[in-house]
């Protein structure tokens, strides 16, 4: 494990007493890490889902009923019509306002089909022409084909693909335009962290493994990957580890205690009632668990590898610095960077929640009601408990790396330890 920068400034080689500190310092790093990791892995191969879904019952909405079948098209016009085209203008009276239907040209090719619209997405985002969309064609399914009143085909959704893998390419030029191949390897490293969470989490809690331990190591094989793989291996790099481990650690045992005195089972979501009736193995309270901890880990990686970098870059520029002031000038910096995160974490939430909120609102609920209501009380232990792990990840970093680097400087003497503490 290297010091992962390289220096083209004209310094002089390390010293034989630098070079003998810093391995003694990677070799203390590797002493606490490597036992870590491999207790990690070996937990994570015991509990490697099977991936068996015996017990689960479940309706796919994406299936459609024997004969029906799932297309896609773009919109040449839309019009609004009677909803029973072919009834008498006494029946159509009695059935109320019309419908909207959008005319739309397959991509399988053919002629344009008439495709009834949802009233709520007629309404919110509304359908335009040039729109692609999917549909459902009942034009082959017995039970539709044989009611002429009955719509023969109905929208789906509409079709991405375009814009979100614009957007996508969009995002990967400009990290690596500006990061180069640190950028590169970081959205790799992403690929692969989303490997491990659909691959061993996501299966994992559908078969019931402890989501408390399930959470923990999946995040830390997480973390290990995504930190050594976008940034190298490196001592600031191993501090950060470190660092983003005991930030892991304070957030899990928050998580695991807010979700059981808070009783969060998530009230509300559609989701969780679906989950809760397809299996006796799945816990909503396990995937809420869950779900505190992987939500923190983008932040958390942020400020431990920025602190533990800001000691470095602190300490390059003056080597000569004692311990302690090493210590306060990156603290100052990691003061700003926990302001400018608790910010970050508290908006990306109350962005993800915006629905729910203006629900509340329109309630006319007391704010502290509100707050501690089931709607958004989830929302709200998920800021408090990463906010605090973050928080407290940061001192602990910028000791761990002011220990480390005081040992693994690259310019400057290195004095010895009885000298730099009487400094």
């Amino acid at each position: 494990m290297g010091h992962g920068q390289s220096h083209s400034h004209g310094e002089p080689d390390p010293s034989p007493q630098a070079m003998a500190l810093r391995r003694r310092a990677n070799r203390l790093l590797l002493a606490v890490l490597v036992p870590l990791t491999l207790l990690t892995l070996a937990a994570m191969v015991l509990m490697w889902p099977s991936g068996s879904r015996d017990g689960i019952t479940l309706t796919s909405p994406y299936s459609g009923a024997p004969g029906a079948t799932f297309e896609s098209g773009k919109i040449q016009r839309v019009v609004q019509e009677s909803c029973t085209p072919g009834a008498s203008q006494d029946a159509q009276s009695q059935r109320g306002s019309d419908c909207l239907f959008a005319f739309t040209e397959p991509d399988k090719g053919g002629s344009p089909v008439k495709v009834i619209i949802n009233p709520d997405v007629a309404k919110s985002p509304g359908i335009n022409t040039g729109d692609n969309i999917s549909y459902l064609d009942l034009t082959s399914s017995t039970g539709a084909a044989a009611n002429k009143a009955t719509p023969q085909y109905i929208f789906v959704d509409f079709v991405r693909t375009v814009p979100i893998l614009l957007l996508a390419i969009l995002y990967s030029v400009v990290v690596i335009a500006v990061a180069r191949w640190r950028g590169l390897r970081a959205l790799i490293g992403l690929l692969g962290a989303f490997a491990v969470l659909a691959g061993f989490m996501l299966p994992g809690l559908v078969e019931g493994k402890p989501p408390l331990l399930l959470a923990l190591v999946g995040s830390t094989v997480i973390m290990i990957g995504m930190l050594y793989f976008a940034h190298g291996f490196s001592a600031r790099t191993s501090t950060a580890l470190l660092g983003t481990m005991f930030g892991l650690g304070i957030t899990a045992v928050l998580a695991a205690w807010s979700t059981d005195a808070a009783n969060l089972w998530g009230a509300g979501s559609s989701e969780a009632s679906v989950l809760s009736n397809i299996s006796g193995n799945i816990s909503i309270s396990g995937i809420i668990l869950c779900g505190l901890i992987i939500s923190g880990l983008g932040v958390l990686n942020d400020v431990t590898i920025a602190q533990s970098s800001s000691v470095w870059e602190l300490y390059e520029l003056a080597p000569e610095t004692s311990a302690r002031d090493l210590f306060a000038s990156a603290m100052r910096i990691g003061r700003d960077h926990i302001a400018s995160t608790v910010y970050t974490i508290a908006f990306a939430y109350a962005g993800a929640a915006l629905p729910i909120m203006i629900l509340v609102m329109l309630y006319d609920r007391p704010l502290g009601e509100a707050l501690t209501s089931a709607e958004m009380s989830e929302e709200v232990v998920r800021t408090l408990v990463g906010s605090v792990g973050l928080v407290l990840a940061i001192p602990v970093t910028t000791f761990l790396a002011v220990l480390v680097v005081k040992a693994t400087g690259t310019k400057g003497p290195v004095l010895p330890a009885a000298s730099q503490g009487h400094k």
